[in-house]
């Protein structure tokens, strides 16, 4: 729809100022309607944003002669080079006597917007103030905006009787204390009625086939990166993830949370309930159709941070805004509705204020600790400070005190005390976990100084060494 509105104003400074994106055109180029119409299809297919007509790339109003031939030739060129039509505004401006045209283009609803010409079909979106064609990441959450359908909704290629969720299931008896119904794979949207996986169910799914759901996770050695002391990769089931996410914090930051006869009491320098938010924030809200990457978590002697492809689902940077105000809209509303099922987060997507309230409550804690949130248009990061003064506590020249071993890890070393000659392959059976999960705890203990192994893989043992810098859980 095109809309002329005849609206003089005397003062174009505030209005500028009001607009979310715009850019300065100091007259159409009608012969090359490319150079401007891309800007079109960018905001169209973004947050919406002004052309401003009869002002140069310095501010400069330099004016036009004749406002009504460019209002026509505008709506022409989009008649003939958009598809579909975008939803447009022309505003003429008087200014000291200089006629100026606003083009607003307002979010469109039935994305991608594309530029067709010169032989080429073309969706572009905006990225800083420049107007640039969209990848082929981009493109997919422009059609999945067009619509009106999430990524964790899409019928994937998997049928779900050739998948288990024995993870979910037992997840949902223990923190609900209910029994599963295997009708909630349907009612949760996890399923299809014919039988097949939607990509949030093909995530929680035991064995996930989504490879692109994998985690990263790093100890470093320092305040920056550097050196590391323990690094771990997780890849498959969300809830899987989250776990590991949450052993790996509780094993690799010096106080860890202590367990109480009636739950769990926050040390000084993480809150638990802080992490976790963070966590299912970042595995709720990524964008799963970025195939190349991955959740990172990293621990650093001050702060930890997680970090996620996809940045704000509207578009908005997480920086500008006051976290008490931000909308809940969500990438992934099934994923998120099951993680609130499960009592992992709050329906109301209070995440973040919970993050820093959860912290603030911390003994040791001061305002420059104050947990920060960023975001481009590409990635989103969590940073939450450690709440004591990490130089106080010991140095890290390698020194892991007071770590604590995860359950898994306390297992492993339970069995290789009863049997020395015990193999991974062994110990993966009777944990009931995956060779490769055995290998990074082996290596991580290993490189704690828990254990040490003597001779050749095939005749070999293990020894497990007292260290006093670990805190064995009896």
């Amino acid at each position: 729809m095109i809309r002329n509105e005849y609206s003089y104003t005397m003062e174009l400074k505030p209005l500028i100022a009001e607009c979310t994106a715009y850019d300065f055109k100091v007259m159409l180029e009608e012969k090359k309607p490319k150079s401007w119409l891309k800007s079109v299809s960018a905001f169209a297919n973004g947050l919406g944003g002004s052309l401003f007509f009869g002002i140069d790339n310095d501010g400069i109003v330099k004016g036009l002669d004749d406002v009504q031939h460019v209002c026509e030739a505008i709506s022409s060129k989009i008649r003939d080079y958009m598809d579909p039509l975008p939803e447009v505004e022309m505003i003429p401006h008087d200014i000291d006597g200089l006629h100026i045209l606003q083009l607003k283009v307002n979010a469109g609803h039935y994305t991608p917007y594309y530029y067709v010409g010169d032989g080429q079909r073309v969706a572009f979106v905006r990225v800083g103030d420049e107007s640039i064609p969209a990848t082929a990441e981009q493109m997919v959450r422009l059609v999945l905006k067009g619509t009106n359908k999430t990524f964790d909704s899409l019928q994937s290629d998997y049928k779900a009787e050739d998948y288990s969720f024995t993870i979910l299931t037992n997840t949902f008896k223990k923190r609900t204390h209910q029994e599963w119904d295997k009708k909630y794979l349907l009612s949760f949207g996890l399923v299809t009625g014919t039988g097949i996986l939607t990509n949030a169910g093909a995530l929680l799914a035991d064995d996930s086939p989504m490879w692109q759901s994998r985690l990263y996770c790093t100890r470093w050695d320092g305040k920056e990166k550097g050196d590391a002391i323990n690094d771990a990769e997780f890849t498959g089931n969300v809830l899987i993830l989250l776990r590991e996410a949450m052993n790996f914090v509780k094993s690799n930051t010096k106080k860890g949370w202590e367990k109480l006869p009636d739950g769990r009491k926050n040390k000084p320098e993480y809150a638990e309930r802080a992490v976790l938010e963070a966590m299912v924030n970042h595995f709720i809200h990524r964008d799963y159709t970025v195939m190349g990457s991955e959740v990172h978590l990293d621990i650093y002697d001050d702060r930890l941070t997680v970090t996620s492809p996809g940045g704000m689902y509207n578009g908005l940077l997480i920086q500008n805004l006051n976290i008490a105000d931000v909308s809940s809209e969500r990438r992934n509303p099934i994923l998120a509705n099951v993680m609130a099922q499960l009592d992992f987060m709050e329906k109301r997507g209070s995440g973040l204020t919970r993050i820093c309230n959860e912290t603030k409550a911390l003994e040791g804690y001061k305002d420059e600790l104050k947990p920060v949130f960023k975001s481009t248009p590409t990635q989103f990061q969590t940073i939450i400070y450690a709440t004591t003064d990490t130089q106080n506590v010991g140095d890290h020249d390698g020194d892991m005190s007071e770590t604590k071993l995860t359950e898994r890890q306390q297992k492993i070393l339970n069995l290789v005390k009863e049997n020395p000659a015990i193999t991974g392959k062994q110990m993966s059976e009777i944990l009931s976990v995956s060779q490769r999960t055995i290998e990074r705890d082996l290596s991580a203990l290993q490189k704690l100084g828990v254990m040490k192994r003597e001779g050749k893989d095939n005749d070999g043992k293990w020894i497990v060494v007292n260290n006093s810098k670990v805190n064995y859980d009896k």
